[in-house]
């Protein structure tokens, strides 16, 4: 009786206070957003304090922490249920009972508690607050939602801290449909950004094995043609995520480490092919490796070694991998390269916000913006005679031949003229790139094993993909049951890729992440429609003949940037873990370092191979070259050419330091998975991965693959 007695004094106490505040604080109306500004704005007009991050910012002797996450007042007193008013329905309601933040809702009582921040200058002001509350003054607006946006920098592991809270909202979610107009936009939007990943290998690898300008033309065909065919396949069976698949830069170094060995340095006669067969056989061998690694749900395992240490410096060396190849190519014609550098760095950075129709055009397409700018300008030197020279044609093989003058200018004509390819000439307008157009895969033991362990970094790389653009456009991560599902698709599409004969497997593209930031457009239809576009032009030929008349200058200087790009989101990964720990800056600088220190002993200790490859190929030839000697060719083959690429040094001293020097799992940063107890609570939470309904009855079986 006492305690309703006491209730309805407190309700009439309630009331006449609020006849009296009624003209100083309003309700706050909500928008349907929940804009955080707003809620700022209302905060401020109405004169009201946080006291939810005084609560936080308290010390251990003042505050207790309880099984939710919440910090509550231990000091003195027992600690009672807070009556506080709803800043959007402008009622109260017992805090006591609150259900935790989405970011908080899968922790259990194992898990360590939230990285706090240190008390600020502040927490005069909320001691304040916690002193009228003391005097009476309790029927203060509740700051649970402006203190999560505003007042609190609560950083999980794996988990949502302040940046990522305040990012702006997706234009379009993974299940949404914009329109077919828009869906056309949006997917072409997608490879456009991701054209320096999907065209600028073959510009490498194929000259390198030996290959014309119409094999160069041909493979980026293939490569758009197998790019559009695996996003296809991984939007619908793999992670669902709105990610595009191609032929990543993973794959690039150990292709030009098997092109560069000896057996096949001093091929002539249909090198290309022989060295392409090559690279089939050892990515079908790997493919199959990954395939069993994911559908077998050994992936799942494999995932409690990976975490952001050892994503982090993995990803970052193999976009610094290249630096032997990138300015020194690009600065063989420093009248384009320089305008090129200057171009891409000034619509990405310096022009980053300026939007034009509400789209900020010169981010999203600073690659393909400047190709077509510079491209111009190149045409133009050439067309105004800026390289002819006397005797010399543009046809660089007949004109070396023909000419001993011609040979000290060459080098320039190679790089800079824009009719130095003869790919349009020899290209047909339409081509089907076809299975097995190269010929019979060549399968051998030691090119496959390098393949192996390069496709285990490839799944590497894709994980923290999945985990950066899950927190981007979902609220929840996929489970690892869907990691493994994902991971093994990926190795079927790689299996693709080398019937087809691509050069490289078929992975997660990582720049797909920093396309999906800027846009966001995370439309999975959108990404679905861009690679059928993509398929009906690669059986354009002309299209391909194009992109690989592009001057080699050029594309070295827009590698330049897209490598930096890798690195950067690389390292960027490094948020989700407790980075003012020297246990972890420690494990990231001395696997960078001995990454790339141990593979310099490798490449340089043949000195003889300066007189034989160029300069940027030099790093790959270790495989043949290298310091172990044990007598049997295979092995020594297989141990000089993986420690002498620098992603899988990286990867290796990253992860035994990570997995064997102790810390709190808060300290490591360690990637949150959902796990299968998230859906008796929420069973919609997962159905942007879910499979079709009828292939998820054929596969319901698999519980290890999330199906």
């Amino acid at each position: 009786m006492e305690r309703g007695s006491n209730s309805e004094s407190t309700n009439k106490a309630d009331k006449q206070k609020g006849k009296k505040l009624g003209s100083k604080i309003e309700p706050f109306v909500t928008q349907g957003d929940h804009n955080a500004r707003d809620l700022r704005s209302w905060a401020k007009r109405t004169g009201f304090v946080s006291i939810f991050s005084g609560e936080v910012g308290t010390s251990r002797g003042r505050s207790s922490t309880n099984r939710d996450g919440f910090r509550g007042e231990s000091g003195g007193g027992s600690m009672s249920p807070k009556i506080e008013s709803d800043p959007v329905q402008a009622t109260t309601r017992n805090r006591s009972f609150e259900i935790e933040p989405d970011s908080n809702r899968n922790r259990n009582n194992s898990e360590a508690d939230p990285i706090l921040p240190e008390r600020g200058e502040n927490e005069r002001g909320n001691s304040e607050a916690s002193a009228n509350w003391n005097n009476g003054e309790h029927n203060k607006i509740d700051d649970e939602y402006v203190g999560r946006h505003e007042s609190i920098d609560i950083a999980y592991p794996g988990g949502k801290g302040e940046s990522e809270w305040n990012q702006p909202e997706m234009k379009y979610g993974i299940r949404d449909n914009p329109g077919f107009a828009s869906l056309i936009y949006y997917g072409m939007q997608h490879y456009l950004s991701l054209a320096g990943s999907l065209i600028f290998i073959p510009l490498i690898i194929v000259p390198s094995m030996g290959g014309t300008d119409k094999d160069t033309s041909t493979v980026i065909s293939t490569i758009m043609l197998v790019s559009g065919l695996t996003t296809i396949l991984h939007s619908y069976f793999g992670t669902r995520l709105p990610l595009v698949q191609g032929s990543s830069f993973v794959f690039l170094a150990p292709a030009l480490v098997i092109s560069n060995s000896h057996e096949y340095r001093n091929l002539t006669q249909n090198k290309f092919r022989h060295i392409m067969r090559e690279l089939q056989g050892a990515i079908i061998v790997s493919s199959i490796f990954q395939c069993l690694l994911g559908f077998s749900g050994l992936m799942s395992l494999f995932l409690r070694l990976i975490n952001p240490v050892v994503v982090a410096p993995t990803i970052a060396s193999i976009g610094l991998a290249f630096f032997s190849y990138g300015f020194p190519q690009a600065g063989s014609c420093i009248e384009i390269s320089l305008p090129q550098i200057l171009l891409v760095l000034i619509f990405s950075l310096h022009l980053r916000g300026v939007s034009i129709l509400g789209h900020r055009v010169f981010q999203i397409y600073s690659v393909p913006l400047s190709i077509g700018i510079v491209w111009v300008y190149a045409f133009f030197l050439t067309a105004g005679g800026a390289y002819n020279y006397k005797g010399c044609i543009s046809d660089i093989p007949n004109s070396n031949m023909l000419n001993d003058s011609c040979i000290k200018h060459a080098y320039t004509m190679r790089h800079c003229r824009t009719d130095a390819s003869n790919a349009w000439k020899t290209a047909d307008w339409v081509r089907v790139p076809y299975p097995l157009q190269w010929g019979i895969p060549i399968f051998n033991f030691k090119t496959s094993i390098i393949m192996i362990i390069v496709s285990l970094l490839a799944s590497v790389d894709s994980v923290g993909t999945y985990y950066s653009t899950s927190t981007r456009v979902n609220s929840k991560p996929p489970t690892r049951g869907i990691v493994s599902r994902g991971i093994g698709m990926e190795g079927f599409c790689s299996i693709l890729a080398g019937i087809w004969g691509t050069g490289g497997g078929s992975t997660t593209l990582t720049e797909n992440t920093h396309t999906i930031n800027i846009t966001n457009v995370a439309s999975r239809r959108s990404v679905e429609l861009g690679a059928v576009i993509l398929i009906i032009f690669s059986f354009v030929g002309k299209v391909g003949a194009i992109l690989a008349s592009i001057p080699q200058a050029m594309a070295a200087s827009l590698l330049c940037f897209v490598w930096a790009l890798i690195t950067a989101l690389g390292i960027s990964t490094l948020r989700y873990t407790h980075t003012r720990s020297f246990r972890n800056i420690m494990i990231v600088g001395v696997s960078l370092f001995l990454g790339f220190s141990i593979p310099a002993y490798f490449q340089d200790y043949y000195q003889e191979t300066a007189f034989i490859l160029p300069g940027y190929l030099i790093p790959y030839s270790a495989a043949s070259d290298g310091p172990i000697r044990s007598g049997n060719e295979q092995i020594d083959f297989v141990m000089n050419a993986l420690l002498s690429m620098n992603m899988v040094v990286t990867f290796l001293v990253a992860i035994v330091l990570d997995n064997t020097v102790s810390c709190s799992q808060e300290e490591r940063g360690v990637y949150l998975w959902s796990v299968v107890e998230d859906l008796s609570v929420d069973p919609s939470c997962l159905d942007d991965y879910s499979l079709p309904k009828k292939v998820s009855k054929v596969f319901g079986w698999a519980k290890c693959l999330g199906a």
